[in-house]
């Protein structure tokens, strides 16, 4: 099945679905990221401007702008919060850059406040499920809408002070159709309320709500996804199923998110959010060139 949208504008820029792999690069604007990437300044001085800035340079074709984290057991940030820490990187962004923004939250009048502030585009880690007002907010300002399937229970949430938080005990009695189905019944909310199939990208949620085997034979299916007929945002960047299978801590899975990626690209994703812009950026240039039997320049 092909794309029910041949493209989607984000911001200024045009995505045409299919020709190549786009680069999301993750900015966090927390003080408790998983990655640890998150401080407001890092150990070297970059600020999530220059960050983003560096990422834009190096191959990112959104940035993602977060102010919640959202690894496994991580405490909640109200709203009134996350609008403080996100819309001065925002505006800085929107200020200094073309590259479009996209807001990482779940709530309707965060997300309002970063598309008043320039963000073009939501990464809704629930799916429209979590707030009501979200799904009316994205309809109303026409602006694309990640929806993103999560079986996230505080309850199996479990800790590892080296290798970080993951899910266990998570039960599906098929794992894809059970996403799949799930996934439909979100893409039938934002119909419901006037969202466009143009502004839709459904992500399987690599790492929410699903232990390590799950989030390894997911990515091997993610191509199943495509039965759906929208483009496909897959985000295993660091995350822990990669650090409990090769036992490593966060800060040295680069190879195995790069290994996620091709996999994730080889199966039919079409957009791989990543904290390694450069890095990944390569990753799926050359991948592409295999994939998509095109080895011409991206830039």
């Amino acid at each position: 099945m092909g794309y029910r949208q041949a493209h989607t504008n984000i911001g200024k820029s045009a995505f045409t679905w299919g020709t190549r792999t786009y680069v999301m690069g993750i900015l966090n604007v927390t003080p408790d990221s998983f990655s640890g990437d998150g401080l407001l300044q890092d150990h070297q001085g970059e600020t999530p401007l220059a960050r983003g800035l560096r990422f834009a340079a190096e191959g990112a074709d959104i940035l993602d702008v977060g102010a919640e984290s959202t690894r496994p057991g991580a405490a909640p940030v109200d709203g009134e919060e996350e609008i403080a820490r996100l819309i001065p990187v925002i505006r800085a962004l929107r200020q200094a850059t073309d590259t479009p923004v996209s807001v990482d939250t779940y709530k309707a009048d965060v997300a309002r406040a970063a598309l008043d502030a320039g963000a073009a585009m939501v990464n809704d880690v629930w799916g429209l499920q979590m707030d009501p007002e979200m799904a009316p907010l994205v309809a109303e300002r026409q602006v694309p809408i990640v929806i993103m399937h999560n079986r996230s229970k505080p309850r199996n949430a479990a800790q590892e002070e080296r290798l970080g938080g993951r899910y266990i005990g998570v039960h599906y009695d098929d794992l894809v159709g059970d996403i799949l189905r799930e996934l439909c019944a979100q893409i039938n909310l934002a119909r419901q309320a006037g969202i466009g199939d143009g502004q839709i990208i459904i992500d399987p949620g690599i790492g929410f709500g699903k232990t390590v085997e799950q989030n390894l034979e997911l990515l091997w299916h993610t191509g199943a996804l495509a039965h759906l007929g929208y483009p496909i945002l897959v985000g295993p960047s660091r995350k822990s199923f990669i650090g409990y299978t090769l036992d490593l801590p966060q800060e040295e899975r680069l190879e195995g998110t790069a290994a996620t990626v091709a996999i994730g690209i080889a199966r039919g994703a079409d957009i791989v959010r990543v904290h390694d812009v450069q890095a990944m950026s390569r990753v799926a240039r050359m991948s592409d060139a295999i994939v998509r039997r095109d080895w011409r320049p991206w830039r």
